[in-house]
């Protein structure tokens, strides 16, 4: 079975004695990635002096908004310190869906056909940017400039992964140029 790796969140800072970890997390589905005996490959930041070449969760809690995790690699606090910054990748099948069908993963987006509402065609998806407020998709357009779509039901109101192909509500200066003024 072909598999890929997701990122799924990054290691902030210590929260206690005991090698607690604040996680920024990079997954819509935090409570099935940070099952309890999941196993990640990790990346850690440039200059990191990180040994450490996968991380397995021991436990999680959720306190105040902010998910903890413990895991079987970090004893302490000096040691969770450590490991600041570190990138967590899931690995998971490569024809694994969301739970919820309105939501995708990056790689199941990129290379999709881009078309407006009448059927014409915009480009293709090149990858999803991931923003504060909302994600947008980044499309390539057959001149070669790249667009950015925020990826929102009012203006992505069809994503077709078995047709291989978005539709975008397409509006000048959103994909296509703004029109040329002569005067």
């Amino acid at each position: 079975m072909e598999t890929i790796e997701v990122l799924v969140g990054r290691i902030g800072k210590p929260h206690g004695i005991r090698g607690d970890v604040t996680i920024d997390v990079r997954t819509d589905e935090p409570e099935r990635r940070f099952a309890r005996g999941a196993v990640f490959a990790v990346q850690p930041p440039k200059g990191s002096a990180s040994t450490l070449r996968t991380l397995t969760v021991a436990s999680t809690k959720w306190h105040q908004s902010v998910l903890l995790v413990r895991f079987e690699e970090i004893p302490d606090r000096n040691a969770a310190e450590a490991a600041r910054g570190i990138l967590l990748h899931a690995t998971i099948a490569a024809d694994e869906t969301p739970e919820d069908p309105d939501e995708y993963y990056d790689h199941q987006l990129v290379g999709l056909a881009a078309y407006d509402v009448s059927g014409a065609g915009l480009g293709e998806v090149t990858g999803l940017v991931h923003g504060g407020a909302q994600d947008l998709l980044s499309v390539r357009t057959p001149d070669g400039r790249d667009a950015l779509v925020p990826f929102v039901k009012a203006l992505v109101p069809e994503v077709d992964l078995a047709a291989r192909r978005v539709v975008i509500a397409d509006r000048p200066g959103l994909v296509t140029p703004l029109p040329e003024d002569d005067s």
